[in-house]
């Protein structure tokens, strides 16, 4: 029997967010970043301070590539999380990136700036609760975390087929455990405490992928821009939000 057909509103949404999203993943939005006047400013706002950038859920490092050259650029100085690939179980993850943040303040000699795109933002948050005093402040870049299961689009997608594979027995991903027990509840807990540092959660009703409303994180301050959910890798919106509160944490 067929399936009853989605909605043509629904089929033109899905493609134009599928279309926005592959621009930024196929680094067609690169050009135009680097001739915006976010980039081509420099300067020396970061004076050495660390900065840990950790990818959105199934991304790496390399993702998020762009990012840790501006800040380099501003005088930072960046380094990604070191978790591989994010699809990994939610307190393991949090485990590494707490060691890496350590890490990488000690090398800076001192506490450093968590910036996280979608499910990076959320493990970040978790470690800033956890470890006030490594950070300087918390950026969340389309971060669901009043609700981490509002998602749609490819991640929608994604996320059972992990679980099936974790179901078979592949190991490092995310598993049932992750969603219903012990290490959600402790998730819940690191996502709805009070944060200790400043924070900016910066969202998009555009995003595609998550939901807006779950970005509002309470503690926080919000900042709205107009990006994709992959684009806020590359939007200069996003670098224009960022780049005076973190040059305000630095100078705290």
């Amino acid at each position: 029997m067929d399936l009853p057909a989605a909605p043509w509103s629904q089929v033109r949404r899905m493609a134009r967010h599928v279309g926005r999203s592959l621009g930024p993943a196929l680094g067609l939005t690169t050009p135009a970043l680097v001739r915006h006047p976010v980039w081509q400013a420099g300067g020396a706002d970061g004076g050495g301070t660390g900065v840990v950038v950790t990818p959105g859920f199934a991304g790496a490092d390399a993702s998020m590539g762009m990012l840790r050259r501006w800040l380099a650029r501003r005088g930072y100085t960046p380094t990604g999380a070191g978790l591989g690939i994010n699809v990994g179980c939610t307190e393991e993850l949090v485990d590494r990136l707490e060691r890496r943040v350590g890490e990488h303040a000690e090398r800076t000699e001192g506490p450093v700036v968590l910036v996280g795109h979608s499910r990076g933002g959320m493990l970040a948050r978790i470690v800033a609760v956890r470890r006030p005093d490594l950070v300087r402040g918390l950026a969340m870049l389309g971060s669901p975390v009043l609700d981490p299961l509002d998602a749609g689009g490819l991640a929608a997608m994604v996320l059972p087929a992990v679980l099936r594979l974790s179901e078979l027995g592949v190991r490092g991903l995310v598993d049932g455990d992750c969603l219903t027990g012990p290490c959600r509840a402790a998730a819940a807990h690191g996502l709805a405490a009070p944060l200790p540092v400043p924070a900016v959660s910066i969202y998009s009703r555009d995003d595609g992928v998550v939901g807006w409303r779950s970005c509002q994180d309470p503690e926080a301050e919000w900042v709205e821009v107009g990006s994709s959910h992959t684009g806020m890798g590359t939007d200069p919106a996003v670098y224009a939000a960022l780049a005076p509160r973190l040059a305000a944490w630095v100078a705290s």
